[in-house]
C-alpha cells in the first residue's frame, strides 16, 4: 500500500478518536464496515455498525472522554495497530486512565471491518524494586 493509503487509515482513525472527544457522530456510517466488529478490552463485543452506533451514542451519556491520545501507527496489508493513551471520566465521577492498543483490519472500501481493543494499565510498579522477593500491590485489576 502506498504512503498515501496509510495516510488515509490514520485520518479516519483520528476521526474516530476526535467523534469520542467531540461527543459528536461525524461519520460512524462511512468508518465502519455494515457488519464491523468492534471488541472492547474489556468484554464488551459489538456486532454491525449499528451497534457500534448504538454504543457510542448511549456510551457519551454516561461518560466523557477526556484524552485519546495516539502515540504511534504500525501498518501492515490490510491491517493498522495505533498505540493510545486514554482517560475517561464516567458521570459517577469514576476516572478511567489507560494505556492501550488497537488492531485494526480494513475491508477494500477502506472501512474498518474489524476492531479490537487491548489495554494496559497505566500505574505500573516493579515488583522485585526491594529485592529476589515480589512485592505486589494489594489494588483490584480494573477490568482485566
Amino acid at each position: 500500500m502506498s504512503d498515501s493509503g496509510y495516510n488515509h487509515r490514520e485520518a479516519q482513525l483520528r476521526r474516530w478518536f476526535s467523534m469520542w472527544l467531540d461527543k459528536q457522530d461525524t461519520g460512524i456510517e462511512d468508518l465502519f464496515a455494515p457488519d464491523a466488529v468492534y471488541i472492547e478490552n474489556w468484554g464488551p463485543e459489538y456486532h454491525g455498525r449499528g451497534k457500534v452506533k448504538l454504543w457510542f451514542d448511549e456510551w457519551n451519556t454516561r461518560g466523557t472522554v477526556e484524552r485519546w491520545d495516539i502515540r504511534q501507527y504500525f501498518h501492515k496489508g490490510d491491517q493498522t495497530v495505533v498505540e493510545w493513551a486514554f482517560r475517561c471520566t464516567m458521570t459517577d465521577g469514576t476516572v478511567q486512565s489507560f494505556d492501550g492498543l488497537s488492531l485494526i483490519r480494513w475491508n477494500e472500501a477502506g472501512q474498518i471491518c474489524f476492531l479490537q481493543e487491548f489495554g494496559c494499565n497505566e500505574n505500573r510498579y516493579d515488583p522485585y524494586a526491594q529485592g529476589d522477593t515480589p512485592v505486589f500491590r494489594e489494588e483490584p485489576a480494573l477490568w482485566f
